[in-house]
């Protein structure tokens, strides 16, 4: 057979079957394994091992002090030199060596009884100085572009990013990197960790997407990739980055997740940043990680609601990373006080299990090594003193949210049309690191939804959800309306809320959208008109919800429920704790007095008055009883009172 024609048909082949495992679900890719690490509900650190050569009686040390401090367990990252030398004595990366000490780590961390993950590579993102030129990342127009990993365990020594639009690409690392990890993964159980995206993301592109791009929406996409960010192809950019979203889940995300089960661990992944639908990459892997304050604790609801949707227990933060701007400003003189201000911010936006950002690999006797960008854990820190009474206040925190499951009365369509159509965030609002309205990291529920504790919704779920009783019943969450504030929505989004509004599902519409997509279908204005004709479906929220928010008053605090159907947890966050952004001011957090509000809570068909006193620096934790009690649990951690810096006349 000609050489020419049997490539063709090969490679024809090859895209059919990628495009074949594109349609794939979570749920048919991989089976949940039972997740038994973070049962003492501990904050754990991250743990940075710099590249250097160390003894087991130093790693040893380092476990011993963190249980000392109630630290629940430790993930290991792996990242480059002290000070950055390249000329640092280190062990090979990933040789013998390297892998003994870390079998070490798991098994030392195990006899402590703390756990211990890993990160699933050196820095982040995944890539590496064994990634080929083939396998690494790609972007459409210039076939000579390379995305260095910068700073790893090699450094100076860079390597190549991965292409996380190619599952072969993952495959071919990831049997690299788990074959020298695996050994470490015995004992208890382990999460392998992904962080938040790092990949560029502008014109991102992997070989074949343009047949792919055809065989989906039956137009070349090449004449618009040139300009596919300019307002005048949103069409274009729509289809492109639906194509992007499905690529990163089903060549990224979901074999990621398959292969931590493969070896005999569990994912914990950080989907932030990655362009991408959220709610379906974060509910696509074994525990959702959100990220404060690099993320404000706001975002943290999207990975939350992607855990209650599709039932996954735990819902981690990596926690206080760069908490007073970037890189890291006030270096060991982080002030506790201002920590809990964050912490509690996440509860209240369905965290239930808190990472330290972190802890530097230090040597005995030594605490001078640090990392640039996060507070600092260690014995001679301004936050040593506290830190094991702080852990002691997250850890009630955290078992009391991982109660029942999570409470919500609204469904809210998350509007990733709206993101993905708008392309690139107002320069106001973007970030060294940030560009994209993909991110969806300044995406905000309604004013109008808070007391009714709203959750995110997409279409994904909305598909698995049925009408009872004019309820929105999806998985084992039961909510009264859905909300949906969009411009743009996708014909199928629209034929589903159809579908469930025709059932008698109460819907907010708050405007009529227009389609998605740059070839149209006369049938969504259609359906949209019919839509909009039944009684069902209303403009105004008070026209279609048909029952009370869950807690009422004026300027609520924010908070987070949780319910076994028949009481309930509720966590209010201190009201100085709300719409938290970043960065914070050093000592944003000092409250000289007492806040004083009065709600009326409503729960099981009982209204309930409830006078919230919050002291200051304290949270209020609530048990509502089945009939109608309302007791306020203790958790009570008074840290010391943090010293104000007065903003500077250029800051002002």
């Amino acid at each position: 057979m000609n050489r020419k024609l049997l490539f063709s048909l090969l490679s024809s082949l090859a895209l059919a079957m990628i495009f074949q495992f594109c349609t794939l679900t979570p749920e048919k890719s991989d089976k949940r394994p039972d997740i038994t690490t973070y049962k003492s509900c501990k904050p754990y650190t991250r743990w940075w091992w710099n590249a250097s050569k160390f003894t087991k009686a130093d790693i040893k040390n380092q476990l011993v002090w963190l249980k000392k401090n109630n630290f629940g367990g430790v993930e290991i990252a792996f990242i480059y030199p002290v000070n950055r030398n390249p000329e640092a004595e280190r062990f090979e990366w990933l040789g013998p060596e390297w892998q003994e000490m870390v079998i070490y780590a798991k098994t030392c961390a195990d006899s402590l009884g703390l756990g211990c993950d890993f990160t699933f590579g050196t820095l982040w993102p995944f890539g590496g100085t064994f990634v080929s030129d083939a396998d690494r990342t790609k972007i459409w127009g210039d076939s000579s572009f390379k995305q260095p990993l910068r700073l790893s365990w090699t450094h100076p020594d860079t390597g190549n990013v991965l292409d996380h639009l190619n599952q072969e690409a993952f495959e071919r690392y990831a049997i690299v990197m788990g074959n020298a990890i695996a050994p470490a993964l015995k004992g208890a159980q382990s999460a392998l960790f992904c962080d938040s995206w790092e990949v560029d993301s502008k014109f991102i592109w992997t070989t074949g997407f343009d047949s792919l791009f055809v065989e989906k929406y039956g137009y070349d996409i090449k004449p618009f990739m040139d300009s596919i960010y300019a307002g005048y192809n949103s069409g274009p950019r729509y289809d492109y980055m639906k194509l992007v979203a499905d690529l990163v889940l089903n060549e990224f995300y979901l074999p990621f997740n398959k292969k931590a089960h493969e070896l005999n661990s569990i994912s914990r992944v950080q989907c932030s940043g990655s362009p991408t639908d959220l709610i379906r990459a974060y509910a696509s892997v074994d525990v959702p990680e959100t990220e404060a304050m690099l993320y404000e604790p706001n975002f943290s609801k999207i990975p939350a609601s992607a855990a209650a949707l599709s039932k996954k227990p735990y819902v981690s933060s990596e926690t206080f990373t760069c908490l007073y701007g970037w890189p890291a400003e006030n270096i060991r003189k982080e002030q506790t006080a201002d920590l809990k201000l964050v912490a509690d911010a996440l509860f209240a936006n369905g965290v239930n299990q808190i990472f330290w950002h972190g802890t530097p690999f230090n040597p005995i006797g030594i605490d001078t090594i640090y990392f640039y960008a996060s507070v600092h854990v260690g014995t001679k820190g301004s936050l040593t003193e506290e830190i094991p009474a702080f852990n002691d206040y997250m850890t009630k925190v955290t078992e009391k949210m991982r109660f029942g499951k999570t409470y919500s009365d609204i469904a809210v369509y998350l509007p990733l049309e709206d993101a993905w159509i708008a392309g690139e965030l107002p320069k106001e609002l973007q970030l060294p690191w940030a560009w994209g309205t993909y991110e969806m990291r300044y995406e905000y529920l309604n004013s109008e939804l808070e007391g009714y504790h709203p959750l995110w919704v997409n279409t994904d779920f909305l598909r698995k959800g049925e009408v009872v009783g004019k309820k929105l019943l999806i998985n084992d969450l039961s909510f009264n309306a859905l909300y949906i504030d969009a411009k743009n929505l996708d014909k199928e989004s629209l034929e589903t809320v159809l579908k469930l509004a025709e059932k008698g599902l109460p819907v907010c519409l708050k405007n009529k959208p227009v389609e998605a997509g740059f070839i149209k279908d006369e049938e969504f204005d259609e359906m949209l008109e019919t839509l909009v004709q039944l009684p069902n479906v209303k403009e105004e929220l008070m026209q279609v919800i048909n029952c009370k928010p869950l807690i009422e008053g004026e300027n609520l605090p924010e908070f987070w429920c949780r319910t076994n159907g028949e009481s309930a947890i509720i966590f209010l966050a201190n009201p100085t704790s709300k719409a938290l952004k970043y960065p914070l001011k050093y000592g944003q957090s000092f409250q000289d007095s007492t806040i004083v509000q009065n709600v009326t809570i409503n729960f099981n068909g009982k209204s309930l008055p409830v006078e919230l006193c919050f002291e200051p620096y304290q949270s209020v934790l609530l048990n509502i009883a089945r009939d109608g009690n309302v007791t306020r649990e203790e958790i009570k951690f008074v840290p010391k009172t943090p010293v104000q810096i007065p903003d500077s006349p250029e800051k002002k």
